[in-house]
């Protein structure tokens, strides 16, 4: 059995100290979304494939490139606290304030490990640092290196969801990357200004259907729902089963779907059944929308904060299992329609008009979310890109039980043969995982089970 040991905690300060001595910065609305008051883990992987970078050691680089990167990201060393005139998150920084860096080790190859690709969670939460949520708050970003014997190593990352979404992140540690190869300068550079950019009207008021997903109550935490222990499970979706599943929806409906719409709705009824959801009660799919784009005028490049908002479908969940498969997808489909800048405007009014009730999705709730495209694969610090790419956290968009969309590890293809597709990390309350499993399965071999 793989051993870790922790050799050191380092606390790495910004590598040219910052002009002020005490500053509070204010965060957005969006950032102030009750569902993002949770520490964000997930971790990197890294192999030793490259002959110059194993000379180096993965801890130095990352040390000194963090260094690097918080003279222009200073407020990931800053301490999130609640304001006193609205409760509100405010980040307080200060002179001398630190990024802690866990340092440990392994007494096994990343080999032997499948490349974390589908981890003993017992082992992998190791790899990850994990702070309450009074720590999360003290520290919003703390970070691990962890080598393999192999010379292989893991970037693993803890960061409070109120300082970024991950899109916010991936520039931080693009920026870490490239300083780390060498660059004296970051390409793009960050920018707060969350209040003036994503603040609310002056006369706020709510003109898009933001009320119809979200209830107001005080008592109510999304994360502290009693549905016993969750188990996370990934699964290959081959390209093969996924273009055999679309055709069968076009065939059916006329319509032409994304992956999106159409595997995230066989999933979503695959787990409102498996867990035996009661059939008049309302079931809600959710994911985030880029929004700094969408934005009139768009949100400038270096916007690191959180540019997303929540989307939902909803139905009761006995109307989920009788209709067509295709009729969920295309609800899916539809729920798009909503975004736009009054939209998020609304959202944003919504939080102003009603941040003290209690804003939330309700039970019922299931988190998606698609990571093959938020840039994990650019962050190269000497070593190639990551070759695998894991979230462990349970809790996002008001979800214990969210599905991530993930690219296949690369050398995890390789050790096997090539391998099309890509996975999906799913997690499941334990007592339903054995029927959701199932249906997985089905899914892969084509079972005519799927439209039902």
């Amino acid at each position: 059995m793989a051993t870790l040991e922790v050799t050191e905690i380092a606390l790495v300060h910004p590598s040219r100290q910052p002009s002020y001595n005490d500053q509070t910065l204010t965060l957005s609305h969006l950032d102030n979304d009750n569902n993002l008051n949770v520490s964000f883990r997930y971790l990197r992987v890294y192999s030793s494939s490259s002959s110059s970078a194993a000379r180096k050691s993965p801890s130095a680089v990352v040390s000194a490139s963090l260094a690097a990167a918080l003279v222009h990201y200073h407020p990931l060393a800053g301490s999130l606290r609640r304001s006193e005139s609205d409760n509100r998150f405010e980040l307080y920084c200060t002179a001398g304030q630190t990024v802690p860096l866990v340092n440990a080790s392994v007494n096994c190859t990343l080999e032997s490990v499948g490349y974390l690709d589908g981890p003993d969670p017992g082992f992998v939460e190791r790899l990850v640092p994990d702070p309450t949520r009074e720590e999360g708050m003290l520290n919003p970003c703390i970070l691990q290196v962890t080598t393999f014997q192999c010379g292989g190593w893991v970037l693993g990352a803890s960061l409070h969801h109120a300082l970024c979404d991950g899109l916010g992140s991936s520039l931080f540690f693009n920026a870490m990357a490239e300083l780390a190869r060498g660059a004296t300068q970051v390409s793009i550079q960050p920018v707060w200004d969350r209040a003036r950019l994503l603040g609310p009207r002056d006369s706020p008021w709510v003109g898009a259907p933001v009320r119809d997903f979200l209830s107001l109550n005080k008592d109510f935490d999304p994360y502290g729902q009693d549905i016993g222990d969750v188990k996370r499970e990934c699964f290959l979706v081959t390209d093969e089963s996924l273009d055999r599943f679309k055709g069968l929806l076009l065939e059916k409906s006329g319509l032409n779907f994304t992956t999106f719409e159409a595997l995230g709705a066989y999933i979503w009824r695959a787990k409102v059944r498996a867990a035996k959801i009661g059939e008049d009660e309302n079931v809600k799919y959710v994911y985030s929308i880029n929004i700094r784009r969408l934005m009139n005028p768009p949100l400038p490049k270096g916007y690191w904060g959180n540019g997303c908002v929540p989307m939902y479908a909803q139905i009761k969940a006995g109307e989920l299992m009788e209709q067509p498969i295709w009729k969920t997808a295309e609800l899916i489909k539809q729920s798009k329609s909503n975004a736009s800048d009054e939209y998020v405007r609304s959202f944003i009014d919504f939080q102003e008009l009603h941040h003290r009730d209690g804003i939330n999705a309700g039970s019922g709730v299931t988190g998606f979310t698609d990571w093959r495209y938020l840039g994990h694969s650019t962050v190269d610090f000497g070593w190639g890109g990551p070759v695998t790419v894991l979230p462990l956290s349970y809790k996002l968009l008001g979800s214990m039980e969210p599905c991530f969309f993930l690219p296949y590890s690369d050398d995890a293809a390789a050790a096997g043969g090539k391998v099309s597709g890509f996975k999906v990390l799913v997690n499941l309350r334990e007592s339903a995982m054995p029927e959701f499993k199932e249906a997985m399965d089905k899914f892969h071999k084509g079972d005519e089970f799927v439209l039902s």
